[in-house]
């Protein structure tokens, strides 16, 4: 018969106890096979581990030297399994989300604080950033989640699930002088100074699909890496908009919605994972509020969201 990590665990135990009948109470075990199991490992080893006292057994000196080197083992063996069950609980660990800008605001806020509510145990790492970059991060295993919003490309080995649906409202400040009676067309749209995120995103695609369906190109004058820097320079009358209403400001007039003859595309809010990685007991947690939140509508989103 091979020795296993259970002798080990054995010799620890009797090395620890200094009795091999308390050992055996300490595993749960009966004195005969904790003595065969010692006895096994001795033969394996090819020398003497244990002296029998009066008082029970201490260590030879071969065995001083086998304890020096099992007794962290085991203990690191013990911390990992009292870490496992934590973590099966729910009571440590750490998860790492990576969200666009728009559905960090606009959809995973509330779901953030209440999955900190019930498990503030859990270490929660956001990285945030364009779809793109967020996408990357999952593909590499940077992040355990990511939700991002639509269009995005994915890998085969990439599932999605569609989370929210909304569409985005153009906007300008009052100082551009815009103030059409009736919805203004594709046409004169392209005609004013257009505020977009940067040719590198798949937002820019979308709506320079959008304007080519019009038989216009897409020309911005400002480019901009994340959507949350839009608004500034709309209200610092540079340009005209494509925002979420979760972005637009509370106090009235700071901003005008411009109304269009033709809707603004259709986007989603959705949730990406590894089809192939498994997920830890937090990840599937936070997933499990995700899809539950969006299923059943009972958080609260902003204007916006269909």
């Amino acid at each position: 018969m091979a020795v296993s990590m259970e002798h080990y665990r054995v010799f620890y135990q009797v090395a620890r106890q200094g009795n091999i009948t308390q050992a055996a109470a300490a595993l749960y075990s009966s004195q005969p096979n904790v003595t065969h199991a010692v006895k096994l490992l001795e033969e394996e080893l090819g020398c003497k581990l244990f002296l029998r006292t009066n008082k029970g057994v201490q260590l030879t000196p071969e065995g001083e030297l086998l304890y020096s080197h099992v007794a962290p083992a085991m203990e690191h063996i013990r911390r990992a399994e009292e870490e496992l069950r934590l973590t099966t609980r729910l009571r440590m660990g750490s998860i790492s989300i990576g969200a666009s800008e728009v559905a960090l605001h606009c959809f995973l806020l509330p779901i953030l604080r209440r999955f900190r509510s019930a498990y503030p145990g859990i270490q929660i790492r956001v990285n945030n950033s364009a779809t793109p970059q967020a996408v990357r991060a999952l593909e590499t295993g940077m992040v355990d989640l990511a939700v991002v919003t639509t269009p995005v490309e994915l890998g085969g080995h990439l599932r999605r699930l569609d989370l929210r649906k909304f569409r985005e409202v153009a906007v300008c400040s009052p100082g551009l002088g815009l103030f059409p009676a009736r919805p203004i067309t594709p046409e004169e749209l392209a005609e004013y100074p257009l505020i977009s995120l940067s040719r590198d995103t798949m937002t820019y695609g979308l709506y320079e699909n959008w304007f080519r369906e019009s038989g216009l190109p897409f020309r911005p004058d400002i480019e901009v890496a994340t959507a949350d820097q839009i608004l500034p320079l709309v209200k610092n009358d540079l340009g005209i908009g494509f925002v979420t209403e979760y972005f637009l400001p509370q106090e009235a007039g700071a901003v005008r919605k411009l109304a269009l003859t033709k809707p603004l595309p259709e986007r989603s809010i959705c949730l990406l994972e590894q089809s192939a990685r498994p997920l830890s007991p937090a990840a599937r947690k936070f997933r499990e509020l995700v899809t539950t939140g969006a299923e059943n509508g009972d958080l609260t989103f902003p204007g916006g969201l269909l």
